[in-house]
């Protein structure tokens, strides 16, 4: 009897395998996509950009996950939120109230964590409210969106945008994310080749 259940098992194994559904699906290297990090990402989303905005919310999100790239933060998303004096007070403790744009925040989160990012963003780590001025001469802007203006730090003489730029809107959208996008054509395995599948 445990011999047909270990053929079983086994069998049950191959024919997912061959029938795609054992697929690998790619994520950003060092995130674990769960509900918990949707939900952090989803709340620093909510709490720092204008929202109503798409675009404010992805650039939120792309920061996030420059972060979690980052050797200089945490490498979890929950963890990176939720650092002291880096995002909202209360990101992590108020309720978001506000029914659709809570809903939208939970929806570009999924989004994000899947690979989304905005297109502007590419490297920045760091943004601030948009009407704020600082004195710093190693901000180098690249985007201003959701109310808020985008940044990289960079030696004085590297920045060619020391001041934040126009807000723009409309840039992100359309995105297909990595479990959505149709498997690579790849040599069948073993399995496949045995089965004649």
């Amino acid at each position: 009897m445990r011999s047909v259940r270990v053929v079983g098992v086994a069998f049950l194994g191959a024919a997912l395998v061959v029938s795609g559904c054992g697929r690998r699906v790619d994520v950003p290297p060092r995130v674990t996509v769960s509900s918990q990090a949707q939900t952090c990402m989803a709340r620093a989303m909510y709490f720092e950009s204008n929202r109503s905005s798409r675009d404010g919310m992805v650039a939120v999100g792309s920061v996030v996950m420059n972060r979690v790239a980052s050797s200089d933060f945490p490498n979890e998303v929950c963890a990176v939120v939720s650092q002291p004096r880096q995002f909202a007070p209360g990101v992590m403790s108020k309720a978001m109230r506000e029914g659709a744009p809570r809903a939208m925040a939970m929806e570009l989160a999924a989004s994000v964590l899947a690979g989304e990012r905005h297109p502007q963003i590419a490297r920045a780590r760091f943004f601030h409210q948009k009407d704020y001025r600082f004195p710093y001469r190693n901000m180098h802007y690249v985007v201003t969106a959701g109310g808020n203006a985008f940044y990289e730090k960079r030696r004085p003489e590297l920045v060619t945008q020391p001041v934040p730029l126009p807000e723009t809107e409309g840039v992100t959208g359309g995105f297909v994310g990595v479990a959505e996008e149709e498997a690579p054509a790849r040599r069948p395995g073993f399995l496949a080749r045995l089965f004649g599948a």
